[in-house]
């Protein structure tokens, strides 16, 4: 490819993925206006909307018949379900973070999502971590390990969010299965258990919604959570993964300041030294990814240039 067409496949490339991580970071937004709904009913509809987007997309598309392939495959959908019940919880956990006024924990999540993700190559993949990594891991345990004693807690949420989503990621890599394909699978597999908990679950208020308002907003949840999770898969096919690495800090970063700024949540000196430690964390990574791309890889015995 001609440096001409990869800067055109760049552009929109970059597109898609500020749309994404800027519509995950500006989430908790969308999720306040619906802070009286439980959070278990929120997460239903959350997965019985993005079930219907994603199938009828998928419907247009005509690519039913990729589905029925998976479904055949008895390890390919034994993967999408362990991935259904780790992107259900991690959603689930999302929202109730926001709307019990846990954002600030919710926002060290994703910032130590990636360097999870790190850490699970190493203990899965076999990948061997660069020194740089060692280095921004061990910073970030240290900025965890600030926070916990601070608190006289562990920061759970955060730790849970990023195991989740970092596991989710792993068995999704494992899996050889396309990404809007395993998104409708994930939904189908949740879909019913959403629908009965929505049905059966006796909720004080209507199940969809008290007002038209309500309404709207639990329908377009699916939208909600669908459509970023497309623009980054479009995002992914254009960019280098070392540079969706940085991208990403977008969405905890505007999750932080929308849980400081906006929502008035605590922000001590314990978070300060914590995040110090998180974005120096951060920095290394970036630095890392972005000096690997540069170095280019050795080429095979017995091929020219």
């Amino acid at each position: 490819m001609s440096s001409d067409s990869s800067a055109a496949a760049r552009t929109p490339g970059f597109a898609y993925a500020f749309a994404a991580y800027v519509t995950w970071g500006g989430s908790p937004l969308y999720w306040k206006q619906l802070a009286h709904v439980p959070p278990v009913a929120l997460l239903c509809h959350r997965v019985v909307w993005s079930f219907v987007l994603v199938a009828g997309l998928l419907a247009l598309r005509r690519r039913w018949s990729e589905t029925l392939d998976v479904l055949r495959q008895p390890r390919a959908l034994a993967a999408l379900l362990l991935t259904t019940t780790l992107i259900s919880f991690n959603w689930g956990l999302y929202i109730w973070a926001i709307n019990s006024g846990r954002m600030v924990q919710g926002s060290l999540g994703y910032y130590i999502n990636p360097l999870a993700n790190v850490l699970l190559a190493r203990l899965f993949l076999g990948e061997r971590l660069r020194w740089l990594q060692v280095g921004a891991v061990g910073l970030a345990a240290l900025g965890v390990l600030n926070l916990a004693v601070g608190m006289g807690e562990v920061p759970w949420v955060s730790l849970a969010l990023a195991g989740s989503f970092s596991l989710y990621g792993l068995v999704r890599k494992l899996a050889p299965v396309e990404s809007l394909t395993g998104l409708v699978v994930e939904t189908a597999l949740a879909a019913p258990v959403a629908l009965g908990v929505l049905l059966l679950g006796g909720w004080e208020q209507p199940v969809w919604g008290s007002t038209s308002r309500d309404t709207l907003l639990l329908m377009f949840s699916g939208v909600a959570t669908a459509l970023p999770l497309l623009w980054f898969a479009q995002a992914a096919r254009r960019l280098r993964y070392s540079t969706l690495g940085i991208i990403q800090y977008v969405s905890p970063t505007l999750q932080l300041a929308l849980a400081v700024l906006v929502y008035g949540e605590a922000f001590t000196s314990r978070h300060a030294v914590t995040f110090a430690c998180l974005w120096t964390a951060v920095a290394l990574y970036a630095f890392d990814g972005l000096w690997a791309a540069r170095v280019p890889a050795p080429t095979p015995a017995g091929q020219g240039t």
